[in-house]
């Protein structure tokens, strides 16, 4: 080895290199950013990732965006463009555990809870149309994937869905299999978190309140055997749980009366439709009104 390669005037020449490498990552990060932002032609976002370099990767060299990287910018910017050619192109790959800049554990990829939290329903149905095709296994973890309990609270994207009461966004989630009995860093479930949600909202507007009480209708449609976990909540203040639910659905909720005979047929119909052919068999079904205004199988 040369001497210059280990002595002090090599190291410090690596080092003033390795700085400005760091500066052009910087730079081509920047640039890239701004690509996706305002929303440039898929092809040059593709001839960018793949010919410059963006950042270091956990062995500390200079690494392009993957696929995965790639798609987190085009949720943000809402780039449907560039969302779809990704997951069309390499879903796989689109879908994978991004690296270790872009993410602050090891849970699976953080795409299905980042479209929920922009409200991006458009590309959450396309990483949607694109996981019912993994195998079983694989599918679960990333419908089920639970974020970071120290910055998502360990929820899953269902409970992220009634935080921030996303109707449409749930209802894709639970007709494509997610799972609404499973629990965030607090014990709760989807629906127990969303009824401390209502219980909170009594000062919010009419509209965001219409909006928890269909999430309330969708998750009771998917999860019948959950509804006894609300007993001790909604009985333990009858009267404001009247006042907010309304009396049938405060009674049936509450264990003191079976559901109606129109839930009970909306359970089984729902139930009936494979994750496979949803929500496009959702255009066959003559929905009740409380779900008509769901925006799920157009073109977004």
């Amino acid at each position: 080895m040369p001497w210059d390669a280990r002595g002090p005037g090599g190291a410090e020449g690596a080092s003033a290199a390795r700085l400005r490498a760091q500066k052009q990552c910087r730079k081509s990060s920047f640039a890239f950013y701004q690509a996706v932002r305002d929303l440039l032609p898929v092809w040059l976002l593709e001839d960018m990732r793949a010919s410059e370099a963006f950042h270091w990767d956990e062995r500390g060299r200079a690494a392009a965006y993957s696929p995965s990287e790639a798609l987190l910018y085009a949720l943000v910017h809402d780039h449907r463009a560039y969302a779809h050619h990704l997951l069309a192109a390499c879903p796989r790959r689109a879908l994978a555990l991004p690296g270790a800049g872009f993410r602050c554990c090891a849970a699976p990829g953080p795409h299905v809870a980042l479209a929920v939290r922009y409200d991006r329903v458009g590309v959450l149905r396309r990483i949607l149309r694109a996981v019912r095709d993994l195998p079983a296994d694989e599918r679960a973890r990333l419908l089920d994937r639970r974020g970071c309990g120290r910055v998502e609270g360990g929820g899953t994207a269902l409970h992220l869905a009634c935080e921030l009461a996303r109707p449409e966004c749930l209802f894709l989630l639970l007709g494509h299999g997610a799972s609404p009995g499973l629990r965030d860093a607090g014990g709760l479930t989807p629906l127990q978190l969303l009824l401390r949600q209502l219980g909170r909202d009594s000062g919010a507007g009419e509209a965001l309140r219409q909006r928890r009480l269909l999430l309330l209708d969708l998750l009771v449609l998917y999860a019948p055997a959950d509804a006894r976990l609300a007993r001790g909540e909604l009985l333990g203040d009858r009267p404001r749980w009247r006042r907010l639910l309304g009396e049938d659905k405060f009674q049936w909720l509450a264990g003191l009366a079976p559901p109606s005979l129109f839930v009970r047929a909306m359970q089984v119909l729902v139930a009936a439709i494979s994750p496979g052919r949803f929500p496009e068999a959702l255009e066959e079904l003559p929905l009740p009104p409380f779900l008509q205004p769901l925006d799920l199988t157009g073109k977004g």
